[in-house]
């Protein structure tokens, strides 16, 4: 194994899944905070007005907001070069339309940020990570609004300014590419259509010309805030944040190729194009006129995104599928939010996402042969349902495995000429789900006692994986065998 000495090895989480103290120093409501509680089985819902009796698991999560610092303990035992957090927006502006930030929501994350550099953690500070003030989605229905735009660079320039000197890398939006389904519309845009009523989050009522505009003025949004952080500091980095959806034609048929690639351009393609090139690229004209759309550009929009182009690509990558005309050839995947029909080559986790490090490696290279940047993988993890076993430990060696795989193909990726600068695994500690609202489904190396049905005290444990994680830093990815369960005596 050969990844770079000074490769950043580290862990990922969002603010809404696993701060809690949701109302606690000022915070506003967020979007994530009107989003219930669900299941593999059952979709969460978006609830307009807060029902009693209902449980939103973003309003307690892991408690990270009182246990900040005995995390980052844990994370820098581990050996983090990087933590990927996200600023909560509604801790510096609770509605979004306050004109000076809320200077007690400033100061966690400056103490936040101080603890990381305390144990020389690199922060990676994701802006907006489906975290958008609930009162910009009644006032302007999100970023469906252009003013919006505007409320979004006030807060920019407040934690620019503020954390100038002590943070290096940024990301603008979360998997903006989201913004491309409809289920997305909600979760990256802060677009809800209907707030008189709970709508089942996994099919809101969706209006693509709606959506797809706000997707734009998150495009302008994002080129506004490269510009004005080269201005405020220029030694900071920004960088865009994309799902991965690889997705392969499922039969050899020209007519899947076609398929494929369409999908591609529209899921993988089209928002890190407009980030990374800074102009909108031509394959989209066809969608949009078969579609019926319209973006609606301002006088100046084109050279905002020509001057705005981002520093760095970021992406999560946990699955892939496939797509097919045959339908009676293919199977759904499930547990995505994607669309796409399973691959037969591929096994799958309990939640249905098909398991593929292969495609890692092959997204990697598809990645920087189109973009010629730097590239994290900022999100990667196996969601599962940990046990502890006799002897108190979760034994995860199903996620060492699921790990170990993907880590030995972005270093074949590497080794293909890949410019990849670093890897934070998701949920390096076990947080709330983002796509079915549970504790549940746990992806952390550190075990979070708190449970779906309300139980659990907070207290944090290291899985298995917690000590073989820590030994692939050491190594610098050299040593990815198994750990011993005499080393973790020890």
């Amino acid at each position: 194994m050969s990844f770079p000495s000074n490769f950043l090895w580290g862990g990922a989480t969002a603010a809404n899944q696993l701060e809690g103290a949701w109302r606690e120093d000022g915070k506003g409501i967020s979007i994530s905070d009107i989003s219930t509680g669900g299941s593999a089985k059952q979709s969460k819902r978006i609830t307009p007005v807060l029902e009693e009796g209902t449980y939103y698991p973003s309003h307690e999560a892991i408690d990270h907001y009182h246990h900040f610092k005995e995390d980052i303990a844990l994370f820098a035992e581990m050996g983090f070069k990087i933590y990927r957090f996200s600023i909560n927006w509604t801790r510096i502006f609770p509605t979004g339309l306050e004109e000076e930030p809320n200077e007690k929501g400033l100061q966690f994350y400056e103490d936040l940020i101080d603890e990381c550099r305390k144990y020389h953690i690199e922060p990676l500070i994701t802006i907006c990570h489906y975290e958008i003030p609930f009162e910009l989605v009644k006032k302007y229905n999100g970023f469906a609004g252009r003013e919006t735009i505007d409320c979004f660079m006030k807060y920019c320039r407040a934690v620019f300014t503020r954390y100038k000197g002590k943070v290096k890398y940024w990301l603008t939006f979360n998997e903006i590419n989201n913004g491309t389904n409809p289920v997305g519309g909600f979760l990256a845009l802060g677009v809800l259509n209907e707030l008189k009523k709970p709508t089942e989050f996994q099919s809101p009522k969706d209006d693509p010309q709606i959506r797809f505009q706000a997707l734009h003025h998150e495009f302008i949004a994002s080129a506004l805030a490269v510009k004005m952080a080269h201005e405020i500091d220029p030694d900071y980095k920004v960088g865009c944040m994309q799902i991965m959806a690889t997705s392969y034609p499922l039969t050899p048929d020209p007519l899947d190729q076609v398929l494929n690639q369409q999908y591609n351009h529209r899921m993988n393609w089209f928002c890190s194009d407009v980030q990374c090139r800074g102009y909108y690229p031509s394959y989209m004209k066809r969608y949009f006129r078969e579609n019926n759309i319209t973006i609606y550009f301002e006088e100046g929009d084109e050279e905002i995104l020509k001057n705005g182009p981002v520093d760095f690509y970021t992406c999560s990558y946990y699955m892939s599928f496939c797509q097919t005309v045959h339908n009676e050839k293919g199977k759904e995947v499930a547990g995505n939010m994607m669309g796409g029909t399973s691959n037969p080559y591929l096994k799958a986790t309990d939640w249905g996402w098909q398991i593929d490090p292969v495609g890692l490696r092959f997204s990697l290279n598809e990645i920087y042969d189109r973009y010629q940047l730097p590239i994290m993988v900022v999100e990667n993890g196996m969601g599962a349902y940990d046990k502890k076993d006799v002897d108190g430990m979760v034994h995860d060696r199903y996620r060492i495995d699921y790990l170990r795989q993907h880590i030995i193909q972005m270093n074949e990726a590497v080794e293909d000429g890949v410019d990849l600068i670093g890897y934070t695994t998701w949920g390096c500690i076990d947080l709330v789900s983002a796509s079915t609202g549970e504790y549940a489904k746990r992806y952390g190396f550190i075990f979070v006692n708190k449970f779906d049905d309300g139980t659990g005290d907070f207290s944090r444990e290291r899985k298995e994986s917690f000590y073989w994680y820590k030994k692939v830093i050491t190594t610098n990815g050299e040593d990815l065998s198994d750990i011993d369960k005499i080393e973790l005596k020890v």
